[in-house]
């Protein structure tokens, strides 16, 4: 029975799937909307509402993450008292808050990103005023005060103050990223000054008593600390947030697809799971790979490590994957011209007219340059490769084949290509 090439294509990524899956399973503790994984123990990720006993779960995820840096946020928000409890641990701790791309913070839940020692915003940050099915006046009076308070500690600028109590409760202000870098909502380690200098002038004064000394923000450095000279290491860390989010969280798998060149290295590997365990291993160097699932071809290097995405190229018996981080968005699906060494190659076939130019495209190359060069021209639609000559002809049409002896002919044809699945890393 023949087996097609699309069914060994599919055959493989589902084994490739089932082995690098088993291989990468983490354990995850959760605790309400909180977890924490193994793989990344100084991180932990709040998915969910804020709901009464959230709290309590993310003093237990603490204990359970006792060296936290790192808080992500994905959530509508929920209880405010909650939150602030939260808000104010993150802040004692002097934990970093992030909102990945993608992911959203809103309503209770940006009081706790706003407490963040460090924080960025890459996906989106929602505000409005408190909501109170009481009516009790004073109450609400209090709560406010207790915000501002609190907010106040936060060093939070005075224009997201501004825009919280000014959007009604039943509202929702999204910061945009222009609005993000004008009212300094991110903060880094090392930004010079500190948001707080017009934040304290936006609290009351019956609130606006200076903080007590242990709670005042320690001055950055003008400078990041420098290595020594040929010591090799970089002149300044990766802040907590600028690792995280350059750390791959998923990868995009697609069959047929064949991701040219900017190699870092190859190396031989017993099928595509160890292939993409090897890329996964560089350390944040190897951003794509490209593994050949010819069976046939039983010697040398059949994968191939990238430093970046290379050039798309159609090859049924490739399987390739790209690392995407945080701020990366799902890849969508896109089609281009190919002409695939597997499939699209005729060996001692010529087709006579057609050229795109009246003399060779390229002498002295090779069959494979000749196929990349028509690959890469829109215009081409097909090629012919005179070995004897190493003559490579480009066509902007197609006439009728003939026998070519020491000729290589290969047509164009459109593909689209989508990725297969796309695993988490996480």
């Amino acid at each position: 029975m023949r087996i097609s090439v699309g069914v060994c294509r599919l055959l493989s990524v589902l084994v490739f799937l089932a082995s690098l899956t088993a291989a990468g399973l983490a354990a995850q503790q959760t605790f309400g909307p909180f977890s924490v994984d193994d793989s990344r123990p100084d991180v932990i990720a709040l998915n969910g509402e804020i709901g009464v006993g959230a709290a309590l779960d993310f003093r237990r995820v603490l204990q359970a993450a006792p060296n936290t840096k790192l808080l992500v946020l994905n959530s509508p928000g929920g209880t405010v008292e909650m939150a602030l409890l939260i808000a104010d641990d993150v802040h004692q701790r002097n934990i970093a808050t992030y909102i990945a791309k993608g992911s959203g913070c809103y309503s209770a839940c940006a009081y706790i990103f706003l407490a963040g020692k460090e924080r960025q915003v890459d996906g989106e940050l929602g505000v409005h005023q408190i909501s109170s099915d009481s009516g009790n006046l004073v109450s609400a009076q209090y709560s406010i005060s207790d915000i501002i308070d609190v907010l106040n500690r936060f060093e939070t600028p005075t224009e997201v103050l501004t825009v919280m109590f000014r959007t009604p409760p039943k509202d929702m202000h999204v910061f945009t990223q222009d609005e993000v870098a004008q009212f300094h909502i991110n903060r880094k380690r090392d930004d010079p000054v500190s948001a707080a200098s017009v934040a304290d002038k936006a609290a009351p004064p019956a609130v606006a008593s200076p903080p007590s000394p242990e709670l005042l923000p320690t001055a950055a450095p003008s400078t990041p600390t420098v290595e020594r000279a040929g010591s090799g290491a970089s002149l300044s860390k990766l802040s907590v947030i600028e690792d995280y989010a350059r750390r791959p969280t998923r990868m995009a798998v697609y069959t047929g697809l064949d991701l040219f060149g900017d190699d870092l290295t190859s190396v031989r590997s017993s099928d595509a799971a160890q292939c993409a365990r090897s890329c996964l291993a560089m350390n944040g160097q190897c951003k794509a790979f490209t593994y050949n699932a010819n069976t046939r071809a039983g010697r040398g290097p059949n994968c191939f490590l990238k430093s970046s995405e290379g050039r798309a190229d159609g090859n049924a018996v490739a399987i390739s994957g790209k690392l995407l981080t945080s701020a990366d968005p799902n890849p969508q699906q896109f089609s281009m011209g190919t002409i695939d060494p597997k499939l699209s190659l005729f060996k001692d076939v010529d087709l006579p007219g057609g050229d795109l130019f009246r003399r060779p495209f390229r002498k002295g190359g090779t069959a494979q340059e000749c196929r990349l060069a028509c690959v890469a021209d829109n215009r081409c639609i097909a090629f012919t490769y005179i070995k004897r000559k190493s003559e490579c002809w480009l066509k902007g049409a197609v006439g009728t084949p003939i026998y070519g002896p020491g000729m290589v002919t290969g047509v164009k044809k459109m593909q689209t290509f989508a990725p297969a699945t796309i695993i988490s890393l996480e």
